[in-house]
């Protein structure tokens, strides 16, 4: 791997995993699933029912001991930037990542010294040929991921179905936007995303691995429960589904070793009961593995 990618810890790779079954690598569990080490992911606004402000926000992850939050901003969210950097360093939460992008935050980003992860979904567009896809969503996530290195910060495509969220194109976008110059640029891959592509898993993973910035877990049911355009059955607590123990242990036997992240995601729960299932589904798992 290239240097910037060495310098974002960009893991590097290993041929061959086993989806289950396989005894694990590690005689311990890997530091990245270690509480501290995790990034709290979709707990601001819309996806908190209690609306947290930045200050109650970082005291809930400091209480529930979660020592990373990716920042969910859109546009129609009206969010206190600042507030939310001051309140993380005030109780030692690391801004590890920012969804989407806003200058206003960025200005932020460089006052304060950080270089958080950017991520941005990966489109999809509407042309024929793979070459042409390929190169067209390159094009359009070129000018982020320029803004993203002039940052310091790893650029991250995000998985968000259609073609593409789809692992092989994700990495085929990867590689295009590294040979335009762009080697800062990773996959950030999310298992709620991930229904269609979970019984090959470990393939993809596999594939993914070189450029993978962030893994997000989630509880899997069977694809075929999924309801069109509902999160019912589809953001569940880690442990409540049927594939992700699996999915768990691939993650592990493969020596991947960056960073995991867990969900809030639903707009109907507090965040902090959120975190807290997924929390307590990951430990049940991680229990069980090491008996």
């Amino acid at each position: 791997m290239n240097a910037i990618f060495n310098r974002f810890k960009i893991v590097h790779f290993v041929v061959g995993i086993a989806f289950a079954g396989t005894p694990s690598i590690f005689a311990e569990l890997p530091a990245n699933f270690g509480k501290n080490s995790l990034v709290a992911w979709c707990v601001a606004h819309r996806w908190d029912t209690a609306d947290r402000s930045p200050a109650k926000r970082a005291v809930m992850l400091s209480e529930l001991g979660v020592g990373r939050i990716a920042y969910n901003w859109t546009q129609q969210d009206n969010p206190q930037f600042e507030e939310e950097i001051l309140q993380c360093q005030k109780h030692g939460i690391e801004y590890f990542a920012f969804w989407n992008e806003n200058e206003e935050a960025f200005k932020l980003f460089e006052k304060y010294g950080l270089q958080p992860q950017i991520w941005k979904i990966s489109p999809s567009p509407k042309i024929d040929s793979q070459k042409e896809k390929v190169a067209a969503a390159a094009k359009r996530m070129m000018p982020f991921a320029k803004r993203a290195k002039e940052l310091g910060s790893p650029f991250g495509l995000y998985n968000h179905l259609n073609w593409g969220g789809h692992p092989e194109n994700l990495i085929a976008v990867c590689r295009e936007l590294h040979r335009l110059g762009y080697d800062n640029v990773g996959i950030v891959y999310n298992f709620h995303h991930s229904h269609e592509e979970m019984d090959r898993f470990s393939e993809y993973l596999r594939l993914m691995k070189p450029y993978l910035l962030c893994l997000n877990l989630n509880g899997m049911a069977e694809k075929d429960t999924l309801i069109k355009g509902s999160l019912e059955n589809k953001i569940l607590p880690i442990g409540s589904g049927i594939y992700e123990k699996a999915m768990i242990q691939a993650i592990i036997d493969s020596g991947y070793d960056g960073p995991i992240g867990i969900i809030g995601h639903l707009p109907t729960q507090d965040a902090e009961k959120s975190l807290r299932d997924n929390l307590a589904g990951l430990d049940s798992i991680l229990s069980e593995r090491k008996k």
